[in-house]
């Protein structure tokens, strides 16, 4: 009995159901209803400029939103005018379009709404591309090909797309990556806008925006939450996911990147190593890590550990933050280093959801500031640590690569007390002729003047929450 095949016409069916719009101008309202990101702002320009002759490439973890903003676009173009004939949507990984190029998908639209012979003036978004062999080398011809028309891809596969975006995209692509959900974020896709009070602040000669709250102890729980939950928009605002966030984020989440994504792509043969190796760096996020000790504790050889941390912050699952000394110098050799979960919910999801008593709540609010400062792709901050001393978080010039500033993350009020207690802070700001560092607490809010400087005590929920928002606008 001969196997039965997929006709045109079930391709041309399918692709009118995924493109709804073109029959009522409107994107289903199971997306329409959803709140935007605020990345939204900064993604739509590079699939609206369509006189630069360029793909963008949307990337990112799994399930931080780049299919509903892929929607949120659409509905975008159709409200300025665009045609909702002329925009076409493809989910790659569709069973019915297995084993179909996307050139022939671009073909199959236009024949879909009787736009055969019209080559211009489409927007084409193509949705988890990764599963496309080669699809790259296929975008890079669509590009050079079709000169108005404007291509979207987005994928999961972050890694995968970032490594082929490098290789063949160089001049044809613009990369557009959509982090987990920064704390202000959080806050704006919940509704708690009316908790922050923005505010006029002298640093040093410099009047900054900072941010202070009608309320610290509601904004520490929604802080707490964000910790254990924030990062997703759907596990955010769902109760019964949060009920059982491992269901979701592990599975979802980590095992597909742990066990499809990057064997696939890198050729591991031992999953259960570095699923292993994931699990111990969640566990401990925040500390200080050595390849000799990884290697011990693990038993696996370091060359094989520098690869899995790699393919892992290439998954944007983690990331490596550099040492420098007492005087703010790098070390020649990075025999030490911090690593972080990119977002502290994988943790919670792995283990289990702490509280503001938790013995590792320190170090997961540590994680959670450091994943704002993550979102900033162009820059990372360091810490410091010598003997008998360490600074959380340092930032350096770009000219001469001098410490400039300095941050101590403390899950703490005893520090506004007994400020005498931060001697490593005191020992770098003495050292590298600082005048002035931020002290995280829980929830006091001051400044002190000690010594030869200044310290500016702010809790770190709105510290966490300033750095985040300063990212995005």
């Amino acid at each position: 009995m001969p196997l039965f095949e997929i006709t045109e016409e079930q391709v041309l069916n399918r692709i009118r159901f995924e493109n709804p719009w073109w029959v009522d101008g409107k994107i289903d309202e199971f997306y329409h209803s959803m709140k935007r990101r605020l990345y939204f702002a900064k993604f739509l320009p590079l699939v609206t400029k369509s006189k630069i002759k360029r793909a963008a490439v949307l990337m990112g973890p799994r399930r931080v939103g780049k299919t509903v903003m892929i929607f949120h676009t659409i509905q975008k173009l159709i409200d300025e005018g665009i045609d909702p004939k002329k925009i076409f949507y493809l989910s790659i990984e569709t069973p019915v379009f297995n084993g179909i190029g996307i050139e022939e998908l671009f073909n199959f639209c236009r024949k879909a709404v009787g736009k055969e012979d019209d080559l211009k003036g489409f927007f084409v978004f193509f949705d988890e591309v990764q599963y496309l062999k080669n699809w790259e080398v296929h975008l890079k011809s669509l590009v050079d090909s079709y000169h108005h028309t404007k291509f979207i891809v987005s994928g999961s596969a972050a890694a995968a797309l970032k490594l082929k975006s490098d290789e063949s995209g160089a001049g044809r692509f613009t990369d557009f990556t959509l982090p987990p959900l920064t704390f202000h974020e959080y806050i704006h896709l919940k509704n708690l806008e009316n908790l922050i009070i923005p505010q006029k602040k002298k640093w040093n000669k410099s009047l900054l925006t900072v941010f202070g709250t009608v309320n610290i102890n509601d904004l520490n729980s929604h802080f707490i939450d964000y910790i254990n939950f924030g990062g997703y928009p759907e596990v955010s605002l769902s109760k019964e996911i949060q009920a059982n966030p491992g269901r979701y984020i592990k599975s979802d989440i980590i095992d597909k990147v742990l066990l499809r994504d990057l064997p696939s792509l890198y050729g591991i043969q031992d999953v259960q190593e570095l699923n292993s190796l994931f699990t111990t760096i969640a566990f401990n996020s925040g500390n200080e890590f050595s390849y000799d000790n990884l290697s011990v504790s693990s038993g696996v050889s370091k060359n094989t550990i520098k690869k899995y941390i790699s393919y892992l912050e290439a998954a944007f699952l983690i990331r490596v933050v550099n040492r420098i000394d007492l005087s703010g110098k790098k070390f020649k050799r990075a025999n030490y280093f911090k690593i972080y979960l990119t977002n502290p919910s994988l943790r919670s999801a792995l283990f289990s959801p702490i509280n503001s008593n938790s013995e590792v709540m320190g170090n997961m609010v540590e994680t959670a500031i450091y994943s704002q400062w993550f979102h900033r792709y162009w820059y990372t901050p360091y810490y410091a640590r010598w003997k008998g001393g360490e600074v959380d978080i340092v930032g350096l010039t770009s000219d001469n690569l001098k410490p400039s500033w300095a941050v101590e993350i403390k899950w703490s009020n005893r520090y506004f007390k007994n400020p005498r207690e931060l001697k490593s802070l005191s020992n770098f700001l003495i050292k590298n002729n600082l005048n002035k560092a931020i002290v995280t607490t829980i929830d006091i809010t001051n400044e002190l003047q000690f010594e030869d400087y200044s310290l500016d005590y702010m809790p770190s929920s709105l510290y966490c929450y300033t750095i985040g928002r300063r990212t995005i606008e």
